[in-house]
């Protein structure tokens, strides 16, 4: 039986954990919220109280945090990972990050003789349960080629993006620019509509059937309308998405401004109360609605 440790098993790290119990691969979990582990615990994972001990007889470690700073806790922090793991085990790095992150914990990682999977997801938690999330991957051929059991258990769609450390980074954050930028052009055409005395769910079928049509757009929308901000994916998380991506483009010499756009408008969110809510919530805030809806209070 293969072993996998996932250290972060919340909505997407936990849907992945199911996804491997159900496959058949044990899997030792860790987070720091309790509740998740003993979630998974009930599927048959093995829950752990640190990183360290996460990885011991593991063919890989998962990472699947947030950001940076979680992750050089979980692999560097106290009891982190990285100084019990050997060169027999590859660390796969989900989270969104800057490439030049990426590339720093690679070459860190590198000096302990660990091999790097520069592996972001996207997709969102259903898809990562079923196995149909995208999965950009750059590293090595041959620790792809050593790894491709895991990768394959884990999606159906795996983008081989290139051996360089980081690009996989690099197209996360391209993608995420577009997808933030799609969101709250969906938010503020809904908006709009609603304005217009247009039924919200109806404009939404016109435009899920036409050229305005968009996956986040309708995914969101249609919660968005329901009233439903339970969270799938936190305000935050687009918010230091539009951040890292326009920070890289300006980087690079490129002028983004529908980017720039888009991330003023999570900053607005969270400046509103939302950043605990589902990034739907754009809709709310663009609206100006004054309806309480269903999903988490306003942090006071």
């Amino acid at each position: 039986m293969n072993t996998v440790a996932i250290v972060g098993v919340g909505n997407m790290g936990g849907a992945m954990a199911a996804r491997l119990l159900e496959q058949g691969w044990a899997v030792r979990v860790c987070d720091v919220d309790a509740a998740k582990t003993q979630a998974l615990e009930a599927l048959g994972a093995a829950a752990c109280a640190s990183p360290a001990e996460t990885v011991a007889g593991c063919d890989a470690l998962i990472v699947c945090v947030v950001d940076a700073a979680q992750i050089e806790q979980v692999l560097f922090g106290p009891a982190g990972a990285a100084a019990v793991m050997h060169s027999a085990q590859a660390v796969l790095l989900c989270p969104t990050i800057a490439p030049a992150e990426t590339m720093d914990l690679a070459r860190r990682l590198a000096q302990l003789d660990i091999e790097a999977i520069d592996a972001p997801m996207s997709g969102g938690p259903a898809r990562a349960r079923d196995g149909t999330m995208s999965l950009m991957v750059a590293c090595r051929d041959d620790v792809f080629e050593r790894e491709r059991k895991l990768l394959e258990a884990l999606s159906g769609t795996i983008f081989r993006i290139s051996e360089r450390l980081g690009d996989g980074a690099a197209t996360k954050l391209v993608n995420n620019l577009l997808a933030a930028i799609n969101l709250v052009g969906a938010a503020e055409a809904m908006a709009l509509a609603q304005r217009l005395g247009l039924e919200l769910a109806a404009t939404l079928d016109v435009i899920e059937r036409s050229s305005g049509q968009s996956w986040i757009g309708s995914d969101r929308m249609r919660r968005a309308i329901a009233g439903d901000y339970e969270p799938r994916a936190h305000v935050t998380l687009l918010q230091k998405d539009t951040r890292l991506a326009i920070e890289a483009a300006r980087a690079a010499g490129f002028h983004a401004p529908l980017g720039a756009a888009a991330r003023e408008v999570f900053v607005q969110a969270t400046a509103a109360g939302f950043a605990q809510w589902d990034d739907a919530a754009v809709f709310k805030l663009l609206s100006g609605s004054g309806e309480t809806p269903r999903g988490p209070k306003m942090p006071r």
